[in-house]
Parts: C-alpha cells; structure tokens; sequence
C-alpha cells in the first residue's frame, strides 16, 4: 500500500480551481483568503496534517485573481501540487503577526481593492487592513458556496470511492445483524470495514440503532430483538469527499412490516422525483406531503461533496424563508422515514446527483424487499 501523500489529480483541482475563479471573478473579489480546510483542498487540491479538532480562522491559503497564483502554508512541500511554487508556502505560527508579513508579501496584495474570506475572527479582522490597505473586507463564502456547489465531472468521479466504501460498510454491518446483537457491535463491525477500504474517518456520527416502536424519531433498546428494525447509516470521508447511505432491515422475517417497508419505497420514488433541474428544495417537503408521510424534524436532505455542501432542506429552514433551486452538477443526500407504532421505522439515505437529464442516484445498496 502506498505511503506518500499525494496531491488531486491535476484534472480534478484544475476543474475546481478554474470554478473557483470564476466565482471570483462574478463576485469582484480580488484575493481570496482561506481558513476552512474543505475549501482549502478545493482550491489546492493538497491533503493537509494538523487539522484534528476545532480552530479559529487563520489565513492557511491565499488565492490571486489576477495571476491564479496560489500561497498555502505547509511546512514541506509532500503532497502540495507541482504548480504551487516552493517559494510561495509558509510555515506554522502562532504569532498572528507573522502571517500577516506572510500575507504583505503576496503579489497584488498593495493594489487590491477587494479581499475575501471565508471566515474572520475580531483578532483578524483588526490584523487584515495591514496586509491588504487599499481593499475592502467581505465575505467569500457565498462565492465559495457556488463554486462547490457545482460538481465537475471529475469530482463524481472522486465520490465514487466514498460511495463504494460507505456501501461495503453498511453490507458488512448487515451479516452480523442478529437477535441480541448490540448498536455498539454493528457500529464496530461497520467501522472496521471501511477502515480496511481505507477510510479510518466516518462521515456520519451514528452507524446502527434500534428504531423505537414507541416514538418517531426516537431509538429502542441498545440491542436488537426479534421483530426490530434496526437502521443503518454509513458515511464515509475518503481523499476529502463525503458519501451517505442509509437503510433499514428487520430482525427476522420481518412480515409486520412489509407495509411499512412498501411506504418507504413510495416516499423514495417521489423524493428522487423531486431532484430535478430546476425545481425547488420545496419539491422535496412536498414529496413526504404526496406520500401522507409526516415530515421529520429534521433535514431531509442536504448537499455533499468536499464535507457538507448547500443545500440544508428542513421543514424549519424552508418555513423561515430559506429557498434555493436545485441545479444540474448538485449532489445531494436525500432521506426518508416512515414510520409506525408498534412496528418502528424504515429509515432510507441515498446519495444522488442531479444531472440535465434528471437524477443518477449513486448508491446502490438494496433495500430490504422481504422475498
């Protein structure tokens, strides 16, 4: 197996990079300056270390209209692309006032007249009029948010691995479901096969659960009993891409619910009925609404590609005024759930990708049918 850091391949970050300058260009932005690790990589295309946990801002990587020259703080060159300049990396500081003459440095920092970031902290944006005197301060991230929500064609191709492992995951997971068996053993089970894909870092925070019989949205007991249907959610982040997949099988024969399961597969045609060109996030609310299904409480569906991407779809966020088209190149995770007392709930994600034809779901992982 091989051991050396590796940059992108050229195709995909030369793909991102031109999308990412031209939401520059739309935006007027002069300069971008990045703090955010997923749209680091994408603009870099390099892996970068010591990003465990939470941060604050920091500038770790600067973006030059004019020139495209690109400036990443990386302490060598291992995994840093061949057209980012050796001369144009920096290393480490915990001095703010060191990036700050890091930043002085960059070409065209003198004249530009408009500096974006995708975040700032007050620390910042006191330091920042010193680097960039003439420009103006504003906030990159919508510019950052419609460059990525549009995915090349080589970054489809990238998930695909994601999408493979997240599946290989949930099946592995799936021939240790038994009477007895607890979340915490699925979880395991789960977490081992991707990590033999190669992924040691899930995407999703919860792996298997009892669904309640009880209460929608709830769990049952920590292990699982004849008649349960147990839900499963693997999520994988592989080479910084992120996919989902979600299903729910039963306990046994699992005869009680076959209906449930019948309304699961309703509500599934008419969400991916909804991820169209064109139509509106509202499409896919409208969807539980056709299939009599009661909308959950939380998203149910959100975008994907290097993390999370737009859109978030809830109930909540649509009724506050939130609104967004879906378009062609947009790659989503959709969920259903169905659910019933004393049966429990049919729990279902699936990553899709809006294509000008309509929708390629991408993952392929069956679902429970009973025969």
């Amino acid at each position: 197996m091989a051991t050396e850091v590796l940059p992108d391949t050229r195709a995909l970050r030369s793909g991102r990079r031109e999308r990412a300058l031209a939401q520059m260009d739309e935006h007027r932005l002069d300069i971008l300056v990045l703090g955010r690790q997923a749209n680091i990589r994408y603009v870099t295309g390099a892996p970068q270390l010591w990003i465990a946990g939470t941060r604050p801002f920091g500038p770790m990587c600067v973006l030059v209209r004019a020139t495209g020259d690109i400036y990443l703080n990386s302490t060598d060159d291992e995994g840093v692309p061949e057209e980012i300049d050796h001369d144009h990396l920096y290393g480490l500081a915990w001095n703010p006032m060191t990036l700050i003459d890091v930043l002085k440095k960059v070409d065209g920092a003198e004249a530009a007249r408009r500096v974006g970031t995708d975040a700032i902290t007050p620390t910042f944006a006191a330091l920042l009029p010193e680097a960039f005197p003439n420009a103006e301060l504003v906030d990159a991230e919508p510019a950052m948010r419609a460059a990525r929500r549009i995915k090349t064609p080589d970054e489809i191709a990238a998930m695909d691995s994601a999408v493979r492992i997240a599946e290989h995951g949930l099946a592995t997971a799936l021939t240790e479901l038994a009477p007895g068996v607890s979340e915490q053993t699925l979880a395991g089970v789960m977490m081992e096969a991707m990590a033999a894909g190669g992924v040691s870092t899930p995407a999703t925070q919860d792996a298997a659960w009892v669904t309640s019989r009880e209460r929608p949205w709830h769990r049952g007991a920590a292990e699982a009993r004849p008649g349960d249907l147990v839900a499963f959610a693997a999520g994988a982040l592989a080479n910084g891409y992120v996919a989902e997949v979600g299903r729910t099988w039963p306990v046994g024969d699992g005869a009680e619910a076959r209906g449930l399961f019948g309304r699961s597969n309703t509500l599934y045609d008419k969400m991916v009925a909804a991820c169209r060109p064109g139509a509106s996030i509202r499409d896919l609310l409208a969807a539980y609404q056709a299939a009599g299904e009661p909308i959950p409480p939380m998203p149910i569906a959100h975008g994907l590609g290097l993390g999370f991407d737009p859109p978030v779809v809830s109930e909540t966020l649509v009724a506050a005024g939130e609104d967004d088209r879906l378009d062609a190149g947009m790659v989503l995770a959709i969920t259903g759930y169905v659910w019933q007392q004393g049966i429990g709930a049919v729990f279902r994600r699936d990553t899709v990708h809006i294509t000008e034809d309509g929708v390629d779901v991408l993952t392929t992982s069956p679902s429970w049918s009973g025969s």
